[in-house]
C-alpha cells in the first residue's frame, strides 16, 4: 500500500483530546494547590490541625502538586508526541487507579480497623474543637447533619479541655456539649446556644430529652451502608476519567510507534530503493 508523504498514523483527534483532558485536570490541580496554600500560609491553621494525622491543607497541596506534575507530562507528551512522557503519565495513572482500588478493597475487608481510625480522628478533632473556627464549623455541621453528638457518645466531649467534666475544670462550659448536639424545633425563632449546658452530668435517658446522645461514628457507618449506590457512583465517577486517560495515552503511544516505524521504513526504502 502506497501512502503519501503527509500521511500520519497519529490521530489529531486523539492527540488534542488527551491534551485538553489534561488541561482540565491541570486547572483543577492549580485550584487545589491554591486552596492548600491559603489554608496553610494565609490562615495559619496549623495549630488546630497539629493533632490530626494528616493536615488537610498539606494533603491538598501534595495532591495538587502530584496532579500538576502528572498532567504536565500528559499535556507536553501529547503535544510533543513524546513516548517517554506519555508512558510516565500512563504508568502513574495506572498505579493511582490500582492504589484506589486496593484502598477500597482493604477498607471493605478491614472495616473494623477503618472504623477505629475514623474514631481516632473524631476524638482528636474533639480535642482541638475550640482551636480553629473552620474545624469547629465542620464538627458542628457534621453533628447537625447526622443528628449525633461526639464520637461514640455525647460524653466523648469530656476529652475537650473546655467541656471536660473533672471537678477542677474552671470553664463555664464544664460538663457541657456544643449547641450543635441539641435537639431543635423548627418553631424556635432563636437558637439557644446554651442548650447543651451540663448535659454530660445527666444520664443517657435524661440527656436524650435535650440533646442527641448517639455518637457520630455509628451514624456515619449507617449513612455509608444506606448510601452504597451513591458512594459507588462517586467512585465510578473518579475511576472513569483515569481509565479514559490511560486508554487515550495507550492509543496515542501505539500511533506514535507506528508512525516511527513508517518513517524508519520510508528512510530505508529511499536510501536503498532496490532493496
Amino acid at each position: 500500500v502506497t501512502r503519501g508523504d503527509d500521511f500520519t498514523f497519529v490521530s489529531t483527534a486523539v492527540k488534542y483530546l488527551l491534551f485538553f483532558f489534561n488541561v482540565v485536570f491541570w486547572a483543577i490541580s492549580v485550584v487545589l494547590i491554591s486552596i492548600g496554600v491559603y489554608a496553610r500560609v494565609i490562615k495559619h491553621a496549623e495549630t488546630a490541625m497539629a493533632g490530626l494525622t494528616v493536615d488537610p491543607a498539606v494533603l491538598l497541596m501534595v495532591v495538587g502538586v502530584l496532579m500538576f506534575l502528572l498532567t504536565f507530562c500528559g499535556c507536553v507528551g501529547s503535544l510533543r508526541e513524546n513516548i517517554c512522557l506519555l508512558q510516565t503519565f500512563c504508568i502513574c495513572l495506572t498505579i493511582i487507579f490500582l492504589l484506589q482500588l486496593l484502598a477500597g478493597v482493604l477498607g471493605f475487608v478491614f472495616s473494623d480497623k477503618a472504623r477505629n481510625k475514623v474514631s481516632q480522628l473524631i476524638n482528636k478533632a474533639i480535642v482541638h474543637y475550640r482551636q480553629d473556627i473552620d474545624l469547629q464549623n465542620l464538627i458542628d455541621f457534621g453533628q447537625k447533619e447526622f443528628a449525633c453528638c461526639g464520637g461514640v457518645a455525647y460524653t466523648d466531649w469530656s476529652r475537650n479541655m473546655y467541656f471536660n467534666c473533672t471537678p477542677d475544670n474552671p470553664s463555664n462550659e464544664r460538663c457541657s456539649v456544643p449547641y450543635s448536639c441539641c435537639l431543635r424545633s423548627k418553631k424556635e425563632a432563636v437558637i439557644n446556644t446554651m442548650c447543651g449546658q451540663g448535659m454530660q452530668e445527666l444520664d443517657y435517658l435524661k440527656a436524650g430529652v435535650h440533646i442527641h446522645t448517639n455518637g457520630c461514628i455509628d451514624k456515619l457507618v449507617n449513612w455509608i451502608h444506606s448510601n452504597m449506590f451513591l458512594l459507588g457512583g462517586v467512585a465510578l465517577g473518579l475511576a472513569i476519567p483515569q481509565l479514559v486517560g490511560i486508554f487515550l495515552s495507550q492509543v496515542l503511544i501505539k500511533q506514535i510507534k507506528d508512525q516511527i516505524e513508517l518513517l524508519t521504513y520510508s528512510l530505508q526504502h529511499r536510501s536503498d530503493p532496490l532493496g
